[in-house]
Formats: structure tokens, sequence, C-alpha cells
């Protein structure tokens, strides 16, 4: 190749990939120093420059001049002897395709780091390209990929698994996925294994923000402000609860997240691959709020402890498993969208006394066939109620009611 033509194909190439011309000739004048130097053999560093006009390519050996001083490891001064090579246009031809190949990557990761990096959070859909058994490629559009990691996190302790267990992804089948890093290619920080061939972007369907964007788009109410995504919980494709409060007095926000005959929360659902969601009512006072994360199961009371933030739930004894859930799920779930500490007690085994002025009592619990009287040891009685009746026949005739 002429150096002319090896400047025209630098520039046209700088053009279409929207890369500065100077930097992409400052880059192959780098990289072909470091080549001329083990081609020729030099005792010193090398230096090339190429005619910006010509394409004319100069090679010198930086020869030192004077002492050598210690502190900034550099000469007083340097020679350039010119060795420039008979045959330089060659060696330089054939140095430039791995030079402009890794230039073009590294801008082309810097482009896409310019446009993402301020998108960390969006929600995006793409296509699933190919997969392997550390991580997926999705396609969010021409030109860009991103990396969904499932990596075995035992065996790589640095790597990610974002990929929620039980689900697996079949090629051109489409995902909405959370992105949540957009690598910086000029980043001083450790370098992950083989990042240089993964892409930029890190994307995840296991983030709790996953179900945030998701609700933003099936509910108008979430995107307008009219209701709050107060806080989110997740095991990731098991199950997860969401807090919501109005900021509108007539509005109900949990009426809204979950639709007309549950056709929002439902949609939520399909795309999570049938992940259980429980849209919970937040409310200010922490013993509402833990029992409303309790649901579905029924709360008869709640002492809380603010100083130690601790809280105390008694459910009725058929309530109990239901409260605490499959392996401890809804309480470990509910502990984590409140920020409380909750244990759970039967009203068989409620122990002391409670005050009823940390007490939260369900006086208008769906279950009317439940008696509503609470003794003075704090337990509620376990008789049905008469019809019509919120006590039973022992605790009407003693002036229940």
């Amino acid at each position: 190749m002429a150096t002319s033509e090896l400047i025209e194909a630098l520039q046209a190439l700088a053009h279409e990939r929207k890369i500065d011309e100077f930097y992409l000739i400052e880059r192959l004048e780098q990289s072909l120093a470091k080549s001329y130097e083990r081609i020729l053999d030099l005792e010193w560093d090398a230096r090339v420059t190429i005619d910006r006009q010509s394409g004319k390519i100069y090679v010198y050996e930086l020869v030192p001049q004077g002492e050598y001083d210690e502190e900034t490891g550099e000469y007083e001064s340097y020679e350039e002897r010119d060795v420039t090579p008979a045959d330089v246009s060659r060696i330089a031809a054939q140095n430039a395709k791995s030079v402009i190949s890794s230039i073009v990557r590294d801008a082309g990761r810097q482009s896409i780091y310019q446009e993402f990096s301020d998108r960390v959070g969006d929600l995006v859909t793409g296509t699933v390209l190919q997969g392997t058994p550390d991580f997926t490629i999705i396609k969010i559009r021409d030109g860009v990929e991103a990396e969904l990691p499932h990596y075995d996190v035992k065996h790589y302790p640095g790597e990610r698994n974002e990929r929620p267990a039980g689900e697996h992804y079949r090629h051109n089948q489409r995902l909405k996925v959370l992105i949540i890093e957009v690598r910086d290619p000029n980043s001083d920080a450790p370098r992950m294994r083989g990042e240089q061939a993964r892409p930029a972007i890190v994307v995840s369907r296991t983030h709790p923000d996953l179900i945030r964007r998701l609700f933003e788009i099936e509910v108008p109410e979430i995107y307008d402000g009219l209701v709050e995504v107060k806080s989110i919980a997740r095991e990731p494709g098991a199950r997860s609860k969401i807090a919501v409060a109005s900021r509108e007095p007539n509005l109900d926000p949990v009426g809204a997240c979950v639709g007309p005959k549950g056709s929002r929360v439902r949609m939520v659902v399909e795309e999570l691959r049938n992940e259980r969601v429980d849209v919970i009512q937040w409310a200010d006072d922490p013993a509402v709020y833990v029992a409303n994360a309790l649901s579905p199961a029924k709360v008869n009371r709640v002492i809380v402890d603010e100083e130690n933030h601790y809280a105390t739930v008694v459910v009725p004894d058929d309530q109990l498993s239901l409260a605490i859930g499959k392996e401890g799920q809804n309480a470990r779930l509910a502990a984590r969208l409140t920020g409380w500490h909750i244990d759970i007690k039967s009203t068989s085994f409620a122990g002391e006394p409670l005050q009823t002025e940390n007490i939260l009592i369900d006086e208008e619990d769906d279950d009317a066939d439940t008696c509503a009287y609470v003794g003075p040891d704090g337990v509620r009685c376990r008789n049905h109620a008469r019809p019509g009746s919120r006590f039973c026949g022992i605790h009407a005739e003693m002036g229940g009611e």
C-alpha cells in the first residue's frame, strides 16, 4: 500500500467510524514505534512520525544525550537518528490492520459508554443473540450488545449472576432487562476476566428495580407520579413484594397497581416468568405497615419496639404458617420490605400481656366467623361469632356488645 493510500484509508475510516483522524494517526505512530524497535533491533526507543499530507513515514531512534536523571528516569536530551528502512510502507501496512482494529474496537466501546453511561437503571428490550454457560448476549439495537451474566459465583467470586433461577433463554427471544452497569474503557479500575471481548453494557433480570420499571410501564399512575413505589423486596424467580402509596387521597394505590381483574399485575408477572408479586399498601404507622407486608396472612396485632426496630406480630393459629411462608419466605420478604426485624407468634403462644397503645387490632377482619373479644391477657377468643354479631355466645352474654 502506498503511503498516500494509507492516509486516504485512515481518513475514510475515521470519517466512517466517527473517530478523530489525528487520534487515529497518533495511535498508529505509537504502535509502529514499538514494532520498529523489535524489527530493527534498536538499542534505544524509537519514534515514528507520519506526514499528515503525503503520508510518508519516518522512523527515528532516540539516542540519549547528557546525564541520566534518576528522579525522572529520563536523560537530559535525545538525538533523533533517522533509521527509516527502505520497506517502511510495507511494514506499516502490515501493522496498520491490527492497530486499526484495536482502535475501532476501543472507539466503539467509548461511544457506547458515552451514550449509555447515563442510562443505568433504565429498562430496555433486547433480543437474545447467543448464550454460553456463563452469560447471555442480548442485542439492544444494531451495533449495540449487552451481557446478561449468570456465572457460578462460587467458582468466579468476582462475577455476577443476574439471571433468576429457572430462567433459560432461546435464540431471538425478546427480553426486558435493566441496565445496571456500563463499563468505562478508560477506567483505571481492575479489568474483569476477558472484558475486552465482552460487551460494555451489563444488564440484569434479578435487580429489584426491574419490577419498579415494569410497573411504570403497566401502571400510568406510577409513571405520572400519582402512585409512589416506596419499597421493593425480591427473591428473583420465586416471589416479590412491592409497597405502594398514593399521593392522591381518593386513589387506591393497590387497586391501581393490580388493575381491573388483576390485568396490570398479571402483565408484570408474565414478564417475570410467573414470579409471584404481592402489592402492599404502604403506611406511616410501622405497625400497620408490618401487618400489611405479611399479606396474605391476617394479623391480629403488632407490637413495635421503635428503638430496636423490632416488631412482634401476633396472628391466629391457622394463619401462622401462611404468615411465615414456605421456608420463611413471606416473613423474610416482609422484613426486607419494611426494614423491621419481625418476630411472628400465634395467639396460643403470644406470651406476656400486650399493651393496647402498641397494638393493631384487626377489628374489620374479613373473617367475620371469629369472635372479636380480647381477654385481659391479650389473647383473642378463638370461638366462632354468632350470626350478625362480632362475638361468640359466651362473650356476648358477658357484655361484649
